[in-house]
């Protein structure tokens, strides 16, 4: 009986729904739609607007972002697409860095154009997400900051 009890014991001890889980990679974690308030500022003065920031996982530890079309002043930008962003697991938050990313796009005319986004850092924690980066666009001669704190869909 004391064999018994013993065994029982260890089998309880051993079994354990964490082990039968795989952990589910952070890009997964993050990848989705997230709706907010975004600030789009060049040379100190902006506007903000509420638009949707898109995250689909490209790799286990990276993600791809969509900035969404825009209209900044008279300008318009067209959505641009920011690649491999790296994730890594911090306290109670996923948080995306890109140094630098440079892509081509074609605008509403027809022009192809091309883009830089720069300082790129994405903090996710509890179904939201801040981004914050630099954008070049263009032959502008100035940089766009933007930054978007939005909410999971």
């Amino acid at each position: 009986m004391a064999l018994a009890a013993m065994t029982f014991a260890f089998g309880v001890c051993s079994c354990s729904s964490d082990d039968d889980e795989p952990e589910v990679a952070v890009a997964a974690q993050v990848a989705g739609s997230y709706t907010g308030e975004e600030v789009m500022e060049v040379m100190g003065e902006g506007e903000s607007t509420t638009n949707t920031y898109v995250f689909t996982q490209s790799s286990d530890i990276s993600v791809n972002m969509t900035i969404p079309e825009t209209a900044e002043g008279s300008m318009k930008l067209p959505a641009l697409p920011v690649e491999n962003i790296t994730l890594a697991k911090g306290d109670n938050t996923i948080i995306g860095r890109l140094a630098s990313y440079a892509g081509t796009v074609t605008n509403a005319s027809g022009a192809e154009k091309s883009y830089t986004v720069t300082d790129l850092t994405a903090i996710f924690s509890d179904k939201t997400v801040v981004v914050t980066y630099t954008l070049k666009y263009g032959n502008m001669p100035f940089a766009f900051t933007g930054k978007f704190t939005g909410t999971k869909n």
